[in-house]
């Protein structure tokens, strides 16, 4: 199957302006723009045709350009990144088999979560969208739960049946569990990895439906799907020892910094 990755960024973020341009450190002490940290996530995936960052800013679009990316320009109307990545997809020429959203804020992304991701799609005809999660040790669900306590919009969790398709996404830590879990110990609680995989004919439906009530409370694009009754297959993945983590605020840049800086990462 063809595959194109987009990476929708914007500069005009709500709790974060001008996110994509921020400059983290790596392990040897360079300095890389969070866009550029993750266009070189996407550039690791193996099997892809094609990498674009899709955006409606000049500063990120020179950035861009800069460190050697494609750039899609696209309208300041887009509500988030699915409805940046329909646009930027309508403007190509080339039709691909799948679509991935590897948003702008996760540049620790694997490459092997996507490629998982891609083949979770190629498995099961019947996923209109796929999107990994990754299960939370304890160290990870302190951090979540730590988020939430502090009253800061952190990362986002998933709950999903037998058959892996989502049941949903929040902002909340779900499901509700009372034990005090060891740091290394596994937990009942899933990380939803910020990277989704869509088959385009639902990718280009997405900006024709409006926005839900859920959608719109927890601020989660991807609850769009699940509003509609569409099937979003999620799809496991395993760290293999990487940490992970989002840059959803400000206080996220040292916690990325030491991560990159313990696992090695330029």
């Amino acid at each position: 199957m063809s595959v194109l990755i987009l990476i929708p960024a914007r500069f005009a973020s709500t709790r974060y302006p001008g996110k994509p341009l921020v400059a983290l450190t790596g392990a040897t002490g360079e300095k890389r723009s969070l866009i550029e940290r993750s266009w070189r996530a996407a550039m690791e995936v193996q099997g892809v045709a094609r990498v674009v960052v899709a955006t409606d800013d000049d500063r990120i679009k020179a950035a861009a350009e800069g460190f050697g990316a494609e750039v899609v320009m696209t309208s300041e109307q887009c509500q988030n990144g699915t409805e940046r990545c329909a646009e930027a997809y309508s403007t190509l020429a080339e039709p691909y088999d799948i679509v991935v959203n590897l948003q702008g804020d996760a540049p620790l992304t694997p490459a092997w979560f996507i490629e998982d991701l891609i083949a979770g799609l190629e498995a099961n005809p019947s996923a209109e969208v796929a999107t990994p999660v990754l299960r939370c040790d304890g160290a990870m669900h302190k951090d979540l739960m730590n988020d939430r306590k502090e009253g800061r919009v952190g990362g986002t969790t998933a709950v999903f049946g037998t058959d892996k398709n989502a049941l949903y996404f929040s902002k909340e830590v779900i499901p509700f569990t009372s034990v005090n879990y060891a740091d290394d110990m596994p937990t009942p609680v899933y990380h939803h990895v910020g990277v989704y995989g869509y088959r385009p004919d639902a990718l280009t439906a997405y900006p024709t439906w409006q926005a839900g009530a859920l959608e719109t409370l927890e601020g989660l694009e991807q609850l769009r799907f699940l509003e509609r009754g569409r099937h979003m297959l999620c799809v496991e993945v395993q760290a293999r020892g990487r940490q992970f983590w989002e840059l959803n605020n400000p206080e996220d840049v040292p916690k990325l910094e030491k991560m990159m800086a313990e696992m090695g990462l330029a």
